[in-house]
Parts: C-alpha cells; sequence; structure tokens
C-alpha cells in the first residue's frame, strides 16, 4: 500500500513526469509553463530584428526570414527541451547576423553566398561537436580571451546597431564617422529607446530588468505610428518610422519560398553553382567561416552554463545537467538554420527569465518553441517592430550588455590581456569585422606570452589558432 502512494507521489504529473522528471527536479508544469511564455514575451524582439537585419542591404524577403527564423527557434527550441530537459530557447544569434549582413555580405555583395559561409560554418560547429575537438579548444582559450572575444562581439553589434539608427554617420570629414541627424524622428526615437532601456535596466526590479529591451521597442514603436501617421499620413517606404503591414501576401508562411534552400536552388539573380564557387575560391570565406565557428562555441557555452546555474541543473562537478544533450542540440539547430533560411542559431541569455519564475525543466522550452511556431504565421502583428528606428533599439542594448558584462570579468593587471582587450575591441569595431578582430587579438596575445617568458601558458590548440590566422593573412597579401 505504501509503495503504490510512494509510486503516485513520484509521479504525480503523470505524462509531464515522465517526460520532464518535473518531480524529481522539485518542478511544477504551471511555473514550467509560465515561464516559456515570459521569456517568449522576452525574446520576441529578436524574430523582427532579425528579418529587418537581412531584409535590409542583403535584400531577403523580410516576411521570408521571419517566418523562417520563427520555424527554426521553435524546431529546435522544443527539440531541445523534449531531448536535453533543460529551460533552454534558443533562436538567430544576435552576433552571427550582424557579422553575416555587413561584413560577409559585402564581401560577395550576395546574401547566397553569405549564408553559404553559415551553412559552412554550421556543418564544421556540428562535426567538431560531436568530436572531442569542440572541448578541446574551449579548454585552450583562456577565460579572460574569452571575455574579451564576448565583449568586442558586444561592441560591435552596438556599433551596428547606432549606425542602422542614423545615431552614427559616415562624414565626409577627417572624422571618418559624426553624429546622425537628431532632428529626425527616426533617429530620435531610437535613442529615445536606448535611455529607456538603461533606465528599465537600472531599476531594483528583477523582473523589469529582464523585459526592459521588449518594453521600450513596444513604447517606442506606439509612439512611432502616431508620429507618422501624425507627421507623414502613415508613409510607408521614407519615413523610417514604424508601421503595420497587414497586406494579404504577408500572412502564413508568405515570403518563406524566397528563403527556404536558396543555398542549392538558387535566386533569380543568383545561381547556386556560381555561389558556392565564389565562397570556395575566396581565401576571407575561410577567415569568415572560423569566426561564425568561433562566436558560436564561446555564445552557446557561456549562456548554457548561466541557464545552468539559474535552473540549479548542475551537477557536482559544475557541468549542466544533460549538457552533452544540450550542446549536440545546439549544434544541429547551427547546421540546419542557413538552407531553411535564416541565421545560425544559439542558445539565448534571455532563457534565464525562466529560471528566474522557477522553471527547471525542458517544458518551458517546448512552451516558448510552441509559441514561436504561431509567430511563423502572424508576421503583421510584428512587422510594426521590423523598422530599424525600433530593432537598432535592441542591438544597442544587447550589445552594451554583451561589453559590459564581460569586460568586467576581465584580469586588467595583467599587460598582455588588457592590451589583447585593446587590439580585439577597436579592430573587431573599427574594421567592422570581427575575424580581424578575433585573429589579430589571439596572435598579440600569443606573442605576448611568449615575451613574458610564458609560453609554456599557452596551450598547444591556441598556437594552432594563432598560426591559421597568421597564414591566412599572409594568404591575403600575397593574393590581394
Amino acid at each position: 500500500m505504501e509503495k503504490n502512494v510512494e509510486t503516485k507521489s513520484v509521479n504525480k504529473y503523470g505524462i509531464f513526469d515522465k517526460i520532464f522528471h518535473l518531480t524529481e527536479r522539485g518542478a511544477r508544469p504551471g511555473i514550467e509553463i509560465l515561464g516559456g511564455f515570459i521569456t517568449f514575451v522576452a525574446m520576441i524582439y529578436i524574430l523582427p530584428l532579425i528579418s529587418a537585419i537581412f531584409g535590409g542591404e542583403p535584400g531577403m524577403s523580410t516576411d521570408g526570414v521571419f517566418a523562417a527564423t520563427a520555424i527554426v527557434s521553435a524546431l529546435i527550441t522544443i527539440f531541445m527541451g523534449l531531448y536535453a530537459n533543460v529551460p533552454v530557447i534558443l533562436s538567430a544569434g544576435l552576433g552571427v547576423s550582424a557579422y553575416v549582413s555587413t561584413t560577409v555580405y559585402t564581401a560577395y555583395h550576395d546574401w547566397v553566398s553569405a549564408f553559404i559561409i553559415m551553412f559552412l560554418s554550421g556543418v564544421i560547429f556540428l562535426l567538431i561537436t560531436i568530436t572531442p575537438v569542440r572541448q578541446k579548444i574551449i579548454d585552450a582559450i583562456p577565460n579572460d580571451v574569452k571575455y574579451i572575444i564576448s565583449a568586442g562581439l558586444g561592441g560591435f553589434i552596438a556599433f551596428i546597431g547606432f549606425n542602422k539608427a542614423g545615431l552614427i554617420v559616415a562624414s565626409n570629414s577627417s572624422t571618418i564617422v559624426a553624429l546622425g541627424d537628431l532632428a529626425n524622428p527616426a533617429v530620435l526615437l531610437p535613442l529615445m529607446g536606448v535611455l529607456i532601456v538603461f533606465a528599465f535596466m537600472a531599476m531594483p526590479n528583477k523582473r523589469l530588468n529582464q523585459l526592459a529591451i521588449p518594453a521600450a521597442m513596444g513604447i517606442i514603436a506606439i509612439i512611432g505610428l502616431i508620429v507618422n501617421y501624425a507627421a507623414f499620413g502613415n508613409d510607408l517606404t521614407t519615413s523610417g518610422l514604424p508601421y503595420f503591414d497587414f497586406s494579404a501576401s504577408s500572412w502564413g508562411l508568405a515570403g518563406i519560398k524566397d528563403v527556404f534552400f536558396k543555398i542549392f536552388t538558387g535566386t533569380e539573380t543568383t545561381s547556386a553553382g556560381d555561389a558556392w564557387k565564389n565562397v570556395l575560391s575566396n581565401p576571407s570565406s575561410y577567415a569568415f567561416i572560423f569566426s561564425v565557428v568561433f562566436v558560436s562555441l564561446f555564445d552557446t557555452t557561456a549562456t548554457l552554463m548561466s541557464v545552468g546555474r539559474s535552473a540549479g541543473v548542475l551537477d557536482e562537478k559544475g557541468d549542466l545537467v544533460g549538457g552533452n544533450r544540450a550542446i549536440l542540440a545546439d549544434a544541429i539547430g547551427a547546421a540546419i538554420c542557413a538552407p531553411i533560411g535564416t541565421s545560425t542559431i544559439t542558445a539565448f541569455a534571455e532563457s534565464n527569465v525562466a529560471c528566474s519564475t522557477g522553471a527547471k525543466t525542458g517544458l518551458s522550452a517546448v512552451t516558448a518553441g510552441l509559441l514561436f511556431l504561431v509567430s511563423a504565421f502572424i508576421f503583421p502583428v510584428f512587422s510594426v517592430f521590423n523598422s530599424f528606428s525600433v530593432t537598432s533599439i535592441a542591438l544597442i542594448s544587447v550589445g552594451a550588455m554583451m561589453f559590459t558584462n564581460n569586460l568586467k570579468a576581465i584580469n586588467w593587471d595583467d599587460i598582455a590581456i588588457g592590451v589583447t582587450a585593446f587590439v580585439s575591441f577597436m579592430l573587431m569595431v573599427l574594421t567592422y569585422s570581427i575575424s580581424d578582430g578575433l585573429g589579430f587579438g589571439i596572435i598579440t596575445f600569443v606573442i605576448m606570452r611568449i615575451a613574458q617568458r610564458k609560453a609554456k601558458d599557452v596551450k598547444p590548440m591556441l598556437y594552432v589558432v594563432a598560426l591559421l590566422f597568421l597564414v591566412y593573412y599572409i594568404v591575403k597579401v600575397i593574393i590581394g
């Protein structure tokens, strides 16, 4: 009799216990579902943001990218929840998206070629994940250098956001860049939005801190709609302000045919064969691939450990329970995203929002994933967020958080670390290239460690990485 009572208690949540082990982890279905919903709300900005990024200069279908991003986010987040049973929500990574849509796209002037770079990076990322290589690379990079790379990435993202918002513009004078036109509502609104985000982040209420970005974007979108209608008559083409696109062709999975599998079939203007030939014959492609792999590697590792701590699901060694499965799920997402038509998928730090509500299992991830799936069919509802006067708020704010959170952890007393941070950050931003900042930063670090007579402190894998970057720059100089 007692045995039956005990069994019933252990499985009091029925199917949820069998799949997600709720009772074992001290979790409750209602809390898990609430955590997934709130995290979805905190992350929803990423869908219109990614579609705006690739629908800008790369010229992709905005509603197509939106649908593709929502679908991949849904599939991989649900897979993460069911397979790894951790409250980790995934979507298109902002760092990779910003890098590919600017630096990589500019190298080819063709989004199909840029997406081939992402696809190859994703495949390599998956391969090193299922082998010991991934862990060896992580172990070879000193923690300070990891912080430097992430901080530099934050600065790079923020700089793009400032530029997209019109707050920083190209200058014809010797200053190179200059402050934008603050009299333009499309420039002034994102500035207001960023200040709102920073104000929310400074408040003692943690929930407001976590919802700062979507809240600010919502406020600015409403103000922007009012200004657009009052000043420009809801002009959809010239005002640069947010607007709703309720056209019939934008509902459902509209536009996905314009991005789906195009790296293999090509577009009306780009042959897939020519794009692949263009990528494989360009020496810069390999530096791009290497950089995307590195960004994905550090973004995912840091996020998974952060979420593991917040959810209380680290084992006695400090490793994430189900960590290997979580890493594999993330790597699979990175491999399939480009063919479907969106940027490299990665774990999001906003997953900590679910943990703050008490979420501890994959049920939270499955909930968020299902909401992403629904979003794929209702692009017009989110089209108001597709203007850069709104989306740039997220770029600047996320970049600022990445910059500050990582920079404060660096050991500034070590001259080699300090100089590496300076070189990496300055070159990432000023060359508009993560790969150049990453390459020169690692080369600088290795040279300074040797000069300090601490060559043995540098692991062999890091020497290999530095040598590969050095060879790349030599080849680039020779070939031109």
